[in-house]
């Protein structure tokens, strides 16, 4: 069982940036690909981004490349979410994820833990 606690979120303006956090429980947690998704208000739960747990290859959703950042720290068994030139655009709830495997799903259907999500509101 894997129990997982975002937190960093926040109100911030366009150009600003964030970086969310996602702590595990579970002392597994570095044998799991790990994820980030979004929903905004009336819109489904869209990919963002995700590390594997074993070579640490990224994914990322176009909409973000080049401006967010996924990374780990299995030592403090901890994923996170570095948001830069932030826009309106990507506010949302943002949650994290974590699935086993050989390899990690780009869409909602598939991850197997998530967390409650965290608030990120870009002012224009």
């Amino acid at each position: 069982q894997v129990q997982l606690v975002e937190s960093g979120g926040g109100l911030v303006q366009a150009g600003g940036s964030l970086r969310l956090s996602c702590a595990a429980s579970g002392r597994t947690f570095s044998s799991y690909h790990k994820g980030w998704f979004r929903q905004a208000p009336g819109k489904g739960r869209e990919f963002v981004a995700a590390i594997s747990w074993n070579d640490g290859s990224t994914n990322y959703a176009d909409s973000v490349k080049g401006r967010f950042t996924i990374s780990r720290d299995n030592a403090k068994n901890t994923v996170y979410l570095q948001m830069n030139s932030l826009k309106p655009e990507d506010t949302a709830v943002y949650y994290c994820a974590a699935v086993r495997g050989w390899t990690f799903p780009v869409v909602e259907k598939g991850w197997e833990y998530w967390g409650q999500g965290t608030q990120v509101t870009v002012s224009s």
